[in-house]
């Protein structure tokens, strides 16, 4: 455990992990592949394995075979745990679907009411499994985890809206069949946003190897992605390869609402960001412990935009991978930026207002939260 950040004024308590993980949170980047723990993966690779499963005979109980907290993966180790574990366990109906319920759960617990859920539509023929299908799987996983939901209090209830991922690598063809795929399970309701509605699919994201692939083929893509009401949210500026000029501009001509990662952005570009005042889904752990940033996480970025009036989310981006939970950025935004109570949940906010939904009723529960923890109103 570190040591709790201390605010000045005597009357305020201090900022641990129950103050972060009691705070309502808005979690806006965190890939569903990226975000299935250790425990969950043994569990499917325990059931697979004891039914003969091929794939998981080859592989080790990822609860030890997968490195440990404290022994942190690179960029490039991080795509090969996604491609020798989660792809080689996570591959049919039944362990997509439970996989997607112990996520939304995961969160839950940690003190997260709104989510942004958002995965690659996967093709796996072995198991008959077209993109529309696995769509469909992941959002009837998600239906029945919101209706599992209706025994607990309506507070703890954590609302989940999916973000369709188009990869890098994928052709334009491809990309298309993805934007049909989104629109056609887009929600057309109009339910109060007081409430939590069904899940569906409300954006389109640009993910994948920052140093593959060329942006620019997506364009025609994530246009029509845009004129069908869906909302949009990129990779921007991971890494100094996916940094050019040329791509940077791309990206910003499809009109983004939000941005992921916002690392390596030159002066120009971003003074274009803060006119338009961009959603920025910043993420902490991710960035440093994969060395993504330099300078630890006094030396991250986030400092920088939280100065700005763009709208930082702060985001776990694979907690499975880097096993730090939102509850956990928080408390590391507190301790390394010298954020006092007031100011995380001013955070939070910020996260809220990025959101693509769900942003009255995350205002209440935040403005809860201020009263019970008597907490001056940031609004």
């Amino acid at each position: 455990m570190t040591d709790p950040v201390i605010d000045n004024d005597a009357t305020r308590r201090i900022i641990d992990a129950d103050f972060t993980t009691a705070l309502p949170k808005t979690e806006l980047h965190a890939h569903l592949s990226g975000s299935i723990s250790r425990e969950t993966l043994s569990s499917i690779w325990q059931t697979k394995k004891s039914q003969g499963d091929d794939g998981a005979l080859a592989l080790g109980d990822p609860a030890i075979a997968l490195k440990p907290s404290g022994s942190f993966p690179t960029i490039l180790s991080f795509f090969q745990i996604f491609n020798e574990y989660i792809y080689n366990l996570v591959n049919d109906r039944e362990s997509i679907s439970y996989a997607t319920k112990s996520i939304a759960e995961d969160f839950r617990r940690d003190g997260v009411r709104y989510l942004e859920l958002r995965t690659t539509p996967r093709e796996i023929p072995t198991a008959g499994i077209s993109r529309e299908n696995y769509v469909q799987i992941v959002l009837d996983a998600l239906g029945q985890y919101r209706n599992d939901q209706v025994q607990m209090k309506a507070a703890d209830h954590i609302g989940i809206q999916l973000i369709l991922s188009i990869d890098r690598t994928m052709t334009p063809s491809q990309a298309h069949e993805i934007v049909d795929i989104a629109s056609k399970y887009m929600s057309r309701s109009r339910a109060p946003s007081t409430t939590i509605p069904p899940p569906s699919v409300i954006a389109l994201d640009l993910c994948g190897n920052p140093t593959k692939g060329d942006v620019g083929t997506f364009t025609s893509a994530f246009r029509r992605a845009k004129a069908f009401g869906l909302k949009l949210t990129v990779h921007f500026a991971e890494v100094p390869a996916s940094s050019t000029e040329e791509e940077l501009r791309t990206l910003l001509s499809w009109r983004p609402d939000r941005l992921g990662h916002a690392i390596h952005i030159p002066p120009d570009l971003k003074d274009v960001i803060k006119k338009q005042k961009l959603g920025l889904e910043l993420c902490l752990s991710c960035n440093v412990l994969a060395e993504m940033t330099q300078g630890g996480f006094k030396g991250h970025h986030f400092g920088e935009w939280a100065a700005t009036e763009c709208p930082v989310a702060l985001s776990t981006d694979d907690v499975g991978v880097f096993e730090s939970s939102l509850s956990n950025e928080y408390l590391i935004a507190s301790r390394e930026f010298g954020l006092g109570r007031e100011e995380v949940v001013q955070l939070a906010r910020g996260a809220v207002a990025a959101a693509f939904a769900g942003r009255e009723r995350m205002e209440r529960l935040i403005g809860d939260f201020e009263r019970v923890e008597q907490i001056p109103s940031s609004l």
